[in-house]
């Protein structure tokens, strides 16, 4: 398959980045991952704090390209990704904060949009770089065993939950990509997403 076309400041600072980063571990396939991220925020730390499942890359790329469903948290991660998805599998995009309400529990507007989702699309790709509390639900409905997602990328930013949500993710045993501490984003959730897209369209059988 033919090679996305991006835009040649893009492909400038991926040279940039290549000559900055150093020596690394990673696959070619984590490598594209891990730069584009360092590329949307400038920042080299996540060098050292997105980690890969076993085996998750690979099925995430069978999920794109067989145009399985992805759910994100909120709209910022959705603005991120669309045109991606718009430019090769056109998979289904839902967006859990634009259909949850807030619930007689407690629970946030994005927490209630997620879990409507997956009733919906219970082997989603799930893409969280907003909200440690769908973080959370989402890990309640795996370890439960109603859903299984076929990756989450698991990217809260902040304080309050976050570290928390992500140390429970890891505990969990569903494929995932997930940014470790305090940091991560909505621009590093979509950042994660759009490579695994260029690279399910450039590797494509």
């Amino acid at each position: 398959m033919a090679k996305l076309v991006q835009s040649p400041i893009l492909e400038e600072s991926f040279g940039l980045i290549d000559r900055e980063f150093g020596a690394h571990s990673f696959t070619p396939a984590e490598y594209a991952v891990v730069r584009r991220v360092i590329h949307s925020t400038a920042d080299f730390d996540f060098k050292e704090l997105v980690m890969f499942g076993e085996g998750a890359i690979a099925a995430a790329l069978e999920h794109l390209r067989g145009g399985g469903p992805i759910v994100v948290d909120v709209t910022m991660v959705r603005q991120g990704v669309v045109g991606l998805v718009e430019r090769t599998f056109q998979n289904p995009l839902l967006t859990a904060v634009t259909v949850g309400e807030p619930a007689e529990t407690g629970r946030t507007r994005t927490e209630t949009g997620l879990l409507r989702c997956l009733e919906q699309s219970p082997n989603a790709l799930v893409v969280i770089g907003n909200a440690p509390t769908a973080l959370l639900a989402l890990c309640d409905r795996i370890e439960a065993g109603q859903v299984q997602p076929a990756l989450v990328i698991g990217a809260p930013v902040g304080f309050v939950a976050v570290e928390a949500s992500k140390q429970r993710l890891a505990q969990t045993a569903v494929q995932q990509i997930r940014v470790e501490g305090r940091k991560g984003g909505s621009a590093v959730a979509a950042a994660i997403l759009n490579a695994l897209l260029v690279l399910a369209w450039e590797q494509q059988p």
